[in-house]
């Protein structure tokens, strides 16, 4: 699938990154880089407009308070690899872990190490949703033997959740170049315990005590239920990939399905959330 990357300045930069990047998560951008002069937002290129990437944000109209420019580059499949490893810098989670890729300098004094060839997955660490992620996964009292990775990207959650000692896991994601290089990333890091399927949340089988979710807030609205009738009681689902700002209403859904918070993680208007099955 190619990609759509749409890059915008903004003076004044804030508050109107947070806006934009609100209103694009909501128009079908499911990726965002911070920028020195505004934001870069990624989205597959059947799910936006095309004709007017911009649709539903204050560019659309324009706004007296915000001088904004805007443009679209249209990244080919083949050149994603390209792309990350032009930009891929190492990334270090506290002292609990370090994303590298294999050309990086290896260094003494993290729990674990994950080594990882992005290709064109999303998943690389650098977020601040994935490094809340790892974070809450390190912070739980102890990795629960069977683990459901959604959305699982480069499946960097997936390899640090055999590293942190579950049994058994799950990856899944919809796209098959990703299922592709969680493969080929849990191999590299010599993991044996991911199984790795293309599809949705109808391939979810079986029950499991810890689901992980990074994914925009749509999708986590719309899979809470699923994920809360494959969870065993006690279990716990790490959901991220939204703001601060929908934390209420990402709650709010999750009760209805029982499923109640545990605790929130914040960095950078990011959030994340912990729900525990009672």
């Amino acid at each position: 699938m190619d990609y759509l990357e749409l890059t915008v300045t903004l003076q004044p930069r804030n508050p109107w990154a947070e806006i934009l990047v609100a209103q694009l998560a909501d128009a079908g951008y499911e990726s965002f880089v911070d920028t020195a002069n505004g934001v870069q937002a990624y989205a597959q290129v059947d799910q936006i407009n095309l004709s007017n990437p911009v649709q539903g944000t204050f560019l659309e109209e324009g706004s007296e308070d915000c001088l904004s420019t805007w443009e679209v580059k249209h990244i080919e499949q083949q050149n994603w690899n390209a792309v990350w490893e032009a930009d891929f810098e190492p990334v270090y989670v506290e002292n609990y872990l370090a994303i590298l890729a294999p050309f990086h300098e290896r260094k003494s004094g993290y729990r674990h190490t994950i080594e990882i060839l992005p290709k064109m997955s999303f998943g690389t660490g650098h977020h601040q949703t994935t490094w809340m992620m790892v974070k809450a996964m390190f912070e739980l009292e102890k990795m629960p033997p069977t683990v459901l990775d959604m959305g699982t990207g480069t499946g960097i959650l997936a390899i640090l959740a055999e590293k942190l000692g579950a049994s058994s896991i799950t990856a899944i994601d919809i796209e098959p170049w990703s299922v592709e290089n969680t493969i080929e990333n849990a191999e590299r890091n010599a993991c044996s315990r991911i199984e790795s399927s293309c599809g949705d949340v109808d391939l979810i089988q079986g029950k499991f005590d810890l689901i992980l979710a990074n994914i925009n807030k749509n999708v986590l609205k719309a899979h809470l239920d699923s994920y809360a009738k494959s969870l065993n009681d006690n279990g716990v689902v790490l959901l991220s990939g939204f703001f601060q700002t929908d934390v209420d209403e990402i709650i709010s859904c999750a009760n209805q399905v029982g499923l109640k918070k545990n605790r929130i993680l914040n960095k950078e208007n990011w959030a994340a959330i912990e729900l525990v099955k009672t």
